[in-house]
């Protein structure tokens, strides 16, 4: 009885050591840090590496340096115009500083999410509705900025955020496009009216350069009836310059009955 107790007795204690010196050895990949407390007050960061701690004593936390994705639950925002929309967004983040990760916040990604999700609503409340689909880089450096300047006292490092998706009610939708085709209509309008004015502006220097010299206009004229003739018309209408017909007007109007003065006869011709 005796001899089995003891090897009993020596397995326990080999088991034992074992277990300890398991919990004594630390292999730190490069992207880890290990936290460790002795008695319960913080000691130093260890890593990377091989680490060894004393069993009982010591204890070690370990702490992911790599940057972290983390997605942000759809969230109902109220803009500035007061249209509620649904919005959702990405942070990315890693652990600057493992021993305030650590100390300073109770799980410091559910902290941080939920964070996020108050800064979201918070800085995208202060802007209007087309701020948020036209300015979404502005507004994902506004919404980094408020979330870094959180977590610095945590040791955490908000790389970057971006707004993944801004959901809008069909009658929200039907109002934008509304608002778009009546924009196009307006540019359409404007750049009409500027092609009138710049049209007139160019007829009116025309009409300044023919006034400057007359027979200009007659050979624009005979232009115009070259290109009249090229067509195949049935019916063409000449228009006549005020310069062929006043004539024919004085002479009608030297007549005094409104006809052709008649011709004076030579009374030597008719005998």
């Amino acid at each position: 009885m005796s001899a089995d107790f003891t090897w009993f007795a020596v397995l326990i204690a080999v088991m034992v050591l074992v277990s300890l010196g398991s919990s004594a050895i630390w292999i730190f990949r490069e992207y880890e840090r290990g936290v460790v407390f002795t008695l319960g007050r913080f000691w130093m960061v260890k890593g990377p590496g091989l680490v060894l701690v004393i069993p009982l004593i010591q204890k070690v936390i370990r702490v992911d340096l790599r940057t972290v994705v983390l997605e942000v639950p759809t969230q109902d925002v109220i803009s500035r115009d007061n249209v509620s929309v649904k919005v959702s967004a990405v942070v990315y983040l890693r652990v600057i500083d493992p021993e305030k990760a650590i100390i300073q916040v109770v799980d410091f990604l559910n902290a941080t999410s939920q964070l996020a999700q108050t800064m979201l609503r918070s800085v995208l409340g202060k802007h209007l509705l087309d701020d948020m689909l036209a300015e979404r880089e502005k507004l994902n450096t506004d919404i980094r900025e408020a979330l870094d300047a959180q977590t610095d006292s945590w040791g955490i490092k908000v790389s970057n955020v971006e707004i993944k998706q801004v959901d809008l009610t069909e009658s929200m939708i039907r109002a934008i496009a509304r608002q778009a085709e009546a924009e196009r209509e307006r540019r359409a309008k404007v750049i009409h009216a500027e092609g009138e004015l710049q049209a007139s502006e160019k007829l009116y220097q025309a009409a300044a350069v023919l006034a400057q010299e007359p027979q200009a206009i007659l050979l624009r004229y005979l232009e115009t009836l070259t290109v009249i003739g090229a067509d195949k018309n049935t019916t063409i209408v000449f228009p006549l310059p005020m310069d062929l017909v006043a004539p024919l007007l004085a002479r009608v109007k030297a007549g005094g009955d409104g006809s052709l003065p008649k011709p004076s006869v030579d009374p030597a011709a008719t005998t």
